[in-house]
């Protein structure tokens, strides 16, 4: 990287506080150079990029899911390649990405210089890396407190949906696939995915990839109240059966609505509302991914602290 990395981290948030310096400490380490962006609000994600993007070689954002959300839409289109450094609670994106857990490895991963283009969803204009969905979710993101989150972590996600579901109720939706014809369906949730994991683990479709040409979506149904007890093992599988009520189409351009505007989150943020026109971006995006086939360097930090 002969230019800098801009380097964007939420102090606001209670990970990025505690392991902003760590992130500084990793990157003098590995004799990356990098400009630190000032975040003090959301919109401040988009204003650095756009400030930097031609003083820079690549944007680096550490968060959760949501911050990538956030910042993605300027990111693409910035053209720069993305660094992710994972310091949410669920961490959906860096699984999928097979990026490491451990942040001076996440750190390492960049350093490397590995890159992947990957597909992004886009829902009424709004792009998202894992899934977009309205119905269930909806109440589970209102479920879902920072307080839920710091007690219990990444089992919050259990714990929201099945407080969700006792409230749930279904909504008419009709439905179209690429060119197919329209479909009805009853439906508590609709979920269209781009990559595989969402909501703390949870997986959109078993064969499921950010990179596959496709999107992914599922409309949950659950006709009897005891599909309960098959439905969170489904979710988190990703092996889905009419059976047990949920319903699956894959395709590139894919169209909802519903007779009162239902609300849309994109990676757990509520951006937009149905009707909504969902299409795939393929090879959208360059990320930073660990070498394929290998470790993500994990020694490689340390090695460097032994011999300044």
């Amino acid at each position: 990287m002969n230019l800098p990395i801009l380097l964007l981290i939420n102090l606001h948030s209670k990970q990025g506080l505690m392991r902003f310096g760590e992130a500084v400490a990793c990157f003098n380490d590995l004799g990356v150079q990098y400009i630190v962006g000032q975040i003090r609000e959301s919109a401040d994600f988009a204003n650095s990029i756009h400030h930097y993007r031609d003083k820079v070689s690549a944007v680096v954002i550490g968060g959760g899911d949501g911050t990538f959300n956030v910042a993605v839409d300027a990111v693409v289109e910035s053209g720069l390649p993305l660094g992710l450094l994972p310091l949410g609670t669920a961490n959906d994106l860096a699984r999928t990405l097979n990026l490491p857990s451990s942040l001076p490895d996440a750190c390492a991963v960049i350093a490397h210089g590995h890159r992947q283009r990957i597909d992004l969803g886009r829902v009424n204009g709004k792009y998202f890396f894992n899934v977009a969905s309205c119905g269930l979710s909806i109440r589970i993101t209102q479920e879902l407190s920072k307080g839920l989150k710091r007690r219990w972590g990444v089992l919050a996600y259990a714990i929201a949906t099945l407080r969700a579901l006792l409230t749930a109720r279904r909504f008419e939706a009709l439905i179209r696939v690429d060119e197919g014809e329209e479909l009805r369906r009853s439906s508590l949730q609709i979920a269209v995915g781009n990559g595989r994991y969402y909501g703390g683990g949870m997986t959109i479709a078993e064969d499921a990839a950010i990179d596959d040409g496709c999107l992914d979506l599922y409309s949950l149904e659950m006709p009897h109240w005891w599909h309960i007890f098959f439905l969170l093992p489904a979710l988190r599988s990703g092996r889905f059966g009419e059976r047990i009520g949920i319903s699956r189409w894959k395709g590139q351009k894919i169209t909802i609505s519903t007779q009162h505007p239902k609300r849309v989150n994109t990676d757990g943020e509520i951006t937009t509302k149905t009707p909504a026109l969902f299409e795939l971006c393929p090879k959208a995006l360059e990320v930073f991914v660990p070498v394929p086939g290998s470790l993500p360097r994990p020694f490689l930090t340390a090695d460097l602290r032994n011999n300044p």
